[in-house]
């Protein structure tokens, strides 16, 4: 086995012990891995990771289904219009981007730097997201009530960037769920799970009546990912994830930065 492919298994194991840790934003590391660590086509890793994102939700979400914590009515009427977004938008939109898309001066910027430099103002935006404080959360006994346009709006806008990137967007549902479902914080968290789950393994069918996928390595690397998640979850008993969270961020904001340049320069 090369070098490249123990640092993209060892990039696998890392992406589910962050999303046990912190549950969520190990997705954002999914791309960066596959393209830099495994090169592997932007278009087809951020496929790759759709179903590494959707197997590792899956499984957080069947925890927290234990726990009594995932409201499945908001679930459902936020994934609908989030499925059909990414759904759509892995089917149709991704393979109809032109592979060269503009020239500036003797720099053709293709659809491979287009989707990774996207990405990584992506990943910018959701390492700001983490870094901040939370707001004030909602009490655990409030009422839950819909704002059924903004969410249909939002589940959208989320499917949209889902399909695009390839990454979960807990970071943009948790507060939605937040302020357009007044879900409290632990029920928001626990419900995003199980919507990543849906609208990334659905729009993942989408890709697979379009590219060649090859199953052995996507099942072995979802694999390991989900062994990550276990430890994530072990070592949580040990270590603060909110003081993690934020170092995460700066982490998250640095990769960003650096996909940027290194596409762009």
């Amino acid at each position: 086995m090369e070098l490249t492919s123990i640092l993209g298994f060892i990039g696998a194991l890392l992406i589910g012990i962050v999303l046990g840790l912190i549950g969520g934003g190990g997705s954002i590391l999914t791309v960066p891995v596959l393209v830099y660590l495994l090169s592997i086509n932007p278009v087809t890793a951020t496929a790759y990771s759709l179903f590494v994102v959707g197997v590792s939700a899956l499984v957080g979400a069947v925890r927290n289904m234990q726990k009594g914590l995932v409201d499945f009515k908001t679930a459902i009427v936020f994934a609908i219009p989030a499925f059909i977004a990414v759904y759509s938008t892995r089917k149709f939109i991704v393979p109809a981007i032109p592979d060269e898309l503009f020239q500036v001066g003797d720099f053709m910027v293709t659809k491979n730097i287009g989707i990774m430099v996207f990405f990584a103002i992506i990943m910018v935006v959701a390492a700001i997201s983490m870094m901040k404080s939370k707001r004030g959360d909602v009490p655990e006994d409030s009422e839950v009530s819909y704002n059924y346009p903004l969410i249909i709006i939002e589940g959208v806008v989320v499917g949209l960037l889902t399909g695009i990137v390839g990454a979960g967007g807990g970071f943009l549902i948790i507060p939605a769920l937040v302020l357009l479902a007044k879900l409290p914080m632990k029920k928001a968290v626990a419900t995003s799970l199980l919507i990543i789950a849906i609208k990334s393994l659905i729009g993942f069918i989408g890709d697979v009546e379009n590219l060649e996928i090859d199953w052995n390595f996507l099942l072995s690397f979802t694999a390991v990912s989900v062994v990550g998640i276990f430890l994530g979850i072990f070592l949580n008993k040990f270590i603060d994830g909110k003081k993690l969270k934020k170092g995460f961020g700066w982490f998250v904001l640095l990769m960003g930065i650096y996909i940027i340049g290194k596409e762009l320069l």
